[in-house]
């Protein structure tokens, strides 16, 4: 899972993103858009979820898995201060300590233990296994839960950033120094809506 951390947590809180259209678009926004979510990740979620390639979701699990994305991009507002958040969470985030228990809550629901795999042809690894039965949805949010706490805990923490480009609420790692926008056409939006500011206010 810690290989994986930062797309599955980066993922999740991509989730929410500019519509195209000047307004905000949640791609979380009913159960089987959970559903199509979960079963495009299950690679990264099989080793704690073993049902992900099959997982259906329902009220009970999209309830879940939103409470935990909010958490987890109140944490990401958290981790680039003294920068701004995103500005889709600028007027709801979490206080920390409540972000901080939601998401260690969610870790705990399902306990997991170190087992080694080694195959006859290859070498030993150390993997993480739930500890006992769990239901799907427990499962789901742990697994993402620990995704975060290990993303937000490592070294990729120091990377990451909000875009501040016009309509953009995304957050994204900086890969160099003078990266500013998630995307390169977030630059090019960033740009062209300096230029229109300059000619208005001269």
């Amino acid at each position: 899972m810690a290989a994986h951390a930062h797309t599955l947590v980066l993922d999740l809180a991509l989730t929410i993103r500019h519509d195209g259209h000047g307004g905000v678009a949640d791609d979380l926004q009913d159960a089987a858009g959970l559903t199509g979510w979960v079963r495009e990740r299950a690679d990264d979620l099989v080793d704690e979820m073993p049902g992900a390639r099959d997982f259906t979701a329902d009220g009970d699990a999209l309830a879940a898995v939103l409470e935990l994305r909010a958490a987890v991009r109140s944490l990401f507002a958290r981790a680039v201060r003294p920068g701004l958040p995103s500005s889709a969470d600028a007027q709801r985030l979490l206080p920390a300590d409540r972000a901080l228990g939601r998401l260690n809550s969610a870790a705990a629901d399902v306990p997991v233990v170190p087992r080694l795999d080694w195959p006859e042809t290859g070498e030993p690894t150390a993997v993480s296994r739930p500890a006992g039965a769990a239901g799907e949805c427990a499962a789901l949010t742990a697994a993402l839960a620990r995704a975060a706490i290990a993303f937000l805990a490592g070294p990729g923490r120091a990377r990451l950033r909000a875009c501040h480009a016009p309509r953009c609420v995304r957050y994204f790692l900086k890969e160099h120094p003078r990266q500013e926008w998630c995307k390169p056409v977030c630059g090019n939006r960033a740009r062209v809506a300096r230029h229109h500011e300059r000619h208005r206010s001269a």
